[in-house]
């Protein structure tokens, strides 16, 4: 049976400048084996009931415009009109609501509160419940960062009762966690469980992932729940379940702490969250690759994109990055992380390896969405209803393309348009016009101006096929 990965339901933005005094748990501690005899009873009871005060039950609502599909063509027909009159009444788009439920911690006595960005984007209107309580309090949100899954939103009530941060490095495999949040919407639960994992990454959620894995029950409504270890201090933000049928089979999902203290602070100062960026594909050494080098951990330089960072301080395919500013690099997504939660304009320093030496060079970080923004286009003329990007480093890797495909690819396709009626998808890549085969944008514009013909035929790769499509 095919797996799904099971989320519940976040978004936009809204400026807000404040600073948050994140109340830390005390770190001085020790771990230690239950005892156990006749007259003792183990609990949690005490840690776990504080913490229950913090987390809140989200409800959002949702407008959707339903179309009447291809009714209203037929009622517009003239021959139709013809035979009922002119102004005969043509059924006009419904509006229903969508409604979903899932949960959300609160960071500060004076109402903010973070959650998922999946369990408030694009509501119409959010309602925040307190544990204990049936009082609804209308919510707003501060700011969202959809490559974290992180949102946070805000309540206008004062005292209200505040999560203590746990710190996410230090915990270990085994430490007993508990989930709390609501779900199915039966009210505030509490599931217990164990860290099961670390650092995991590569699961496909987000674009930047370090979760802690756990089999603490996660159900649908957990989502931006709080993950707390046996004091009660919140170690994560729950996320996401792995299922083959929609039920929990002990593989829960949450965002480590540290992380969650790092992107509420952003995004509650500036409303959103800008990543540095170098321009490199990276991967993870295999074992095979590994006799090559002289250092068995680090991201390994893909491909390298013209122009960026990376390619102006003179790091080439191949390079091994075992630091950055001074800290060991053990794999490529620690050195995405690492990047990401760097501003545009940082200095940056690399160490890395090449043909067995290590050398150093430094460069300053660009800014991710500017990058993006300055290789991407839309088209109004022979192609018109279409929306391109040149292909990224971060593109590649994630629909794991060949680094030595060159092209285009196609992000939109506008319903009806010239684009949509030759029959290109999105994902397409397109390779080439006519004869011109195709590398970046500048060439895709270049070959669509020099065309002369009527007809225009178009190369794409689809799911590594080569298709050609007419452009009338």
């Amino acid at each position: 049976m095919k797996k799904s990965i099971i989320i519940s339901a976040i978004v936009a933005t809204s400026l807000f400048s404040a600073n948050i005094n994140f109340q830390n748990a005390d770190d001085n501690y020790k771990r230690i084996n239950p005892e156990f005899s006749d007259r003792t009873i183990l609990s949690y009871h005490s840690s776990v009931s504080e913490a229950k005060k913090s987390v809140v039950n989200i409800s959002t609502t949702k407008n959707i415009k339903t179309p009447q599909g291809n009714i209203n063509e037929f009622f517009d027909d003239p021959f139709f009109k013809q035979f009922f009159g002119f102004n005969f009444g043509i059924p006009q788009e419904k509006t229903r609501q969508l409604s979903s439920l899932g949960s959300g911690v609160i960071i500060s006595k004076d109402g903010y509160i973070v959650t998922n960005n999946h369990v408030v984007e694009d509501a119409d209107k959010i309602t925040v419940t307190l544990a204990d309580s049936n009082k609804e309090y209308e919510a707003k949100i501060i700011g969202s960062d959809p490559k974290t899954d992180i949102a946070i939103i805000k309540i206008e009530k004062k005292g209200l009762d505040e999560i203590k941060f746990a710190d996410s490095s230090i915990l270990l495999e085994g430490d007993i966690v508990f989930a709390i949040g609501n779900p199915f919407g039966v009210g505030s639960t509490i599931t217990q469980g164990i860290v099961s994992a670390l650092n995991k990454s590569n699961i496909g959620l987000n674009q930047y992932e370090n979760f802690i894995q756990t089999d603490a029950s996660i159900n649908p409504g957990n989502s931006g729940g709080a993950l707390v270890d046996s004091r009660g201090a919140l170690v994560g933000i729950n996320s996401a379940i792995l299922s083959r049928g929609g039920g929990n089979n002990g593989i829960g999902f949450a965002i480590p702490s540290n992380m969650v203290k790092d992107i509420a602070q952003k995004l509650i100062t500036d409303g959103k969250i800008e990543r540095g960026y170098i321009g490199v594909m990276i991967s993870d050494l295999t074992n095979d690759q590994k006799v090559v080098y002289k250092n068995e951990q680090g991201a390994l330089v893909v491909s390298v994109e013209s122009g960026l960072p990376a390619d102006k301080a003179g790091l080439k395919r191949g390079d091994l990055i075992i630091k950055a500013n001074d800290k060991d690099i053990k794999s490529s997504n620690e050195l995405k992380n690492l990047i990401g939660s760097l501003k545009p304009g940082t200095k940056l320093k690399i160490t890395y390896e090449r043909g067995g030496k290590t050398a150093k060079t430094e460069l300053e970080l660009a800014n991710m969405d500017k990058s993006f923004s300055a290789t991407s286009s839309s088209y109004n003329n022979a192609l018109k209803g279409l929306s391109v990007k040149e292909i990224t480093s971060d593109i590649r890797q994630k629909y794991n393309m060949n680094p030595e495909l060159k092209g285009v690819i196609v992000t939109d396709v506008e319903v009806n348009s010239k684009a949509y009626e030759a029959g290109f998808m999105i994902n397409d890549i397109i390779i080439q016009v006519g004869d011109k085969e195709i590398s970046n944008i500048a060439e895709l514009n270049k070959a669509i101006k020099e065309n002369k013909d009527e007809k225009m035929l178009v190369w794409v790769m689809r799911r590594g096929v080569p298709q050609g499509l007419v452009i009338k």
